[in-house]
């Protein structure tokens, strides 16, 4: 079963194949806001850090100290799944990713917001769930966003 276009949990066999299907979820995830299913593709014990927070552990730390503080604030999340190169052994993987989305800067106008981001898979009890993930954005990129109003 490929993880790609499939809801969580993510169970494919393949450890490049899962990453590229994480990546697409969390994509989807992003783009709608969906914190909740978010959760179902992360280790509660996850160590990250990304655009808005330093390093954070827990999940519902990444969750309150990064997603909750950029998803809601930005439009158009996509993750370019034809950059994904992902690798793997046994029960870990990892991969790296380019992704897009529109920020907003304080007088709310759209700016482009492009970065890159790294993930590490491990597989536990048969599903795949990320461990570390590392969100950054492109030189240049203005740091915050404001949202559309």
């Amino acid at each position: 079963m490929s993880a790609a276009g499939s809801d969580a949990p993510i169970t494919e066999p393949d450890a490049p194949d899962a990453v590229r299907g994480w990546f697409d979820l969390l994509g989807k995830f992003c783009a709608d806001v969906d914190y909740d299913s978010a959760e179902a593709i992360f280790a509660d014990d996850v160590v990250s850090f990304g655009t808005h927070a330093d390093i954070v552990s827990g999940l519902e730390n990444l969750r309150r100290n990064q997603w909750e503080g950029i998803w809601g604030n930005i439009a158009d999340f996509r993750v370019d799944l034809d950059s994904v190169q992902a690798f793997g052994e046994g029960d870990i993987a990892w991969g790296v990713a380019i992704w897009t989305s529109t920020g907003f800067d304080a007088d709310h106008r759209p700016f482009d917001r492009p970065g890159r981001a790294t993930v590490t898979l491990a597989r536990r009890d048969g599903i795949w769930l990320a461990t570390h993930t590392h969100f950054s954005l492109n030189p240049g990129t203005p740091p915050r966003t404001y949202g559309r109003h």
